[in-house]
């Protein structure tokens, strides 16, 4: 079973910019969907982004125009770039494979 481990997270002012890495330990060019998810604290997880193995992408309303999600098939590697952070982006981001396969988090906090 292929396993994912996110990295990148950390502490970042309001404004400011972070990368999330999804490192796959096997091949993802096969993989239809893969991509994010979020939980704060005391809520439920949520959905971010996903990408296609064609590479359209699909983002939740509150992070358009700030978020990008992107894939390196070739690194078995998925990436979500975060500008312009806000204090209610605080949460564990969590990545996935097809809905199925999920890595065990990193931590996002958004704070001055």
């Amino acid at each position: 079973q292929v396993q994912l481990v996110e990295s990148g997270g950390g502490l970042v002012q309001p404004g400011g910019s972070l990368r999330l890495s999804c490192a796959a330990s096997g091949s993802i060019s096969s993989v239809a969907v893969v991509g994010w998810y979020r939980q704060a604290p005391g809520k439920q997880r949520e959905f971010v982004a996903t990408i296609s193995s064609g590479g359209i992408t699909n983002l939740a309303n509150f992070v358009k125009g700030r978020f990008t999600i992107s894939r390196d098939n070739a690194k078995n590697t998925v990436y979500l770039e975060m500008n312009n952070l806000k204090p209610e982006d605080t949460a564990v981001y969590y990545c996935h494979l097809s809905f199925r396969v999920w890595g065990r988090g990193t931590q996002v906090t958004v704070s001055s």
